[in-house]
């Protein structure tokens, strides 16, 4: 078997329609569909459920349920909150430059740009809680070849010592120059 794509991403929202509105306003995401039991069908539980579909592009969706009658919204607190996030790519630093400013006019607090290298990243929240990142590529072929040739090294060595292999330190080397 291979995987052929992401077929949906599913999270909870606190607001179906407030959600779909923000990221329609927010980050051009278009509604494709809804759909609301009274029911789950996996589970025939009685718990009543909206769930929105909206196209993350690409042929990616990003869903969200809101489920009234669940216990209020919360996050994983032995999580740091930077860690769960919802990773999206934009085409250029340019327009990852231009959505922060239109975030900000926004009032939305955002974080960055960040330099990971291979990558440039801004950080901010959805009015759900949930962490999103907009990332611009801007790695490379050698870049990509060489962070390929170490991966399994790294990933080896982790799982040994649980310290950060130091293969590809060049990658946040001037991020922590200043300290």
């Amino acid at each position: 078997m291979k995987i052929e794509r992401m077929h949906h991403v599913a999270y909870r929202c606190k607001d179906a329609e407030q959600t779909v509105r923000w990221y329609g306003e927010h980050l051009n995401m278009g509604f494709v569909l809804a759909i609301a039991e009274d029911q789950v069908p996996s589970t025939h539980a009685p718990d009543p459920y909206m769930h929105v579909f909206l196209d993350a592009g690409g042929g990616n969706i990003l869903a969200f349920f809101e489920i009234p009658n669940s216990p209020p919204m919360g996050r994983d607190e032995n999580t740091p909150e930077w860690v769960q996030h919802i990773a999206f790519k934009v085409d250029s630093v340019q327009t990852l430059t231009q959505t922060q400013a239109r975030l900000e006019a926004a009032g939305i607090p955002v974080v960055g740009p960040t330099d990971h290298t291979i990558f440039q990243s801004i950080y901010f929240f959805d009015p759900n809680g949930h962490r999103i990142e907009l990332a611009a590529d801007t790695a490379s072929d050698e870049q990509m070849a060489q962070l390929d040739s170490v991966k399994w090294d790294m990933l080896a060595e982790w799982s040994r010592t649980k310290r950060a292999p130091k293969h590809a330190a060049w990658m946040h080397a001037n991020a922590f120059a200043d300290r």
